[in-house]
């Protein structure tokens, strides 16, 4: 079985992924423990557990990270603007088919808004 094959992700939802700061796998523990996804996981109980720990000390250091940089004027309102839409429009991906020679577009419209927000 391919890494496609036994993915809960499309191609542009794996490929965001690949540049966040979380794994695949801290992804479907963080989807799993909000009840957005009932996936099995062929790893031990305390494997487990280990990794929703480390997905949420993980998910509360972007929050922290997101609050501190929005405080000290790093993120600004417009930059705010630009993810919201950005995540809305994943949210659409992630519910619809794309086609495959759509899919490089996508990614690189997404790579330059968020450099052109990151722009230090």
């Amino acid at each position: 079985m391919t890494e496609y094959e036994s993915s809960n992700f499309n191609n542009i939802i794996r490929q965001i992924i690949k540049k966040s700061l979380f794994t695949e796998r801290q992804i479907e523990i963080i989807l799993n423990q909000k009840d957005l996804l009932n996936s099995k996981f062929n790893i031990t109980k305390g494997a487990y557990y280990r990794q929703v720990g480390q997905s949420r000390d993980k998910l509360m250091a972007l929050f922290y990270s997101i609050i501190l940089f929005r405080g000290l004027g790093i993120l600004l309102p417009d930059d705010i603007d630009v993810m919201l839409k950005l995540s809305e429009q994943i949210h659409v991906i992630n519910n619809s088919d794309i086609f495959p020679e759509r899919e490089e577009d996508v990614i690189n419209v997404i790579d330059r808004l968020i450099r052109q927000a990151c722009n230090v």
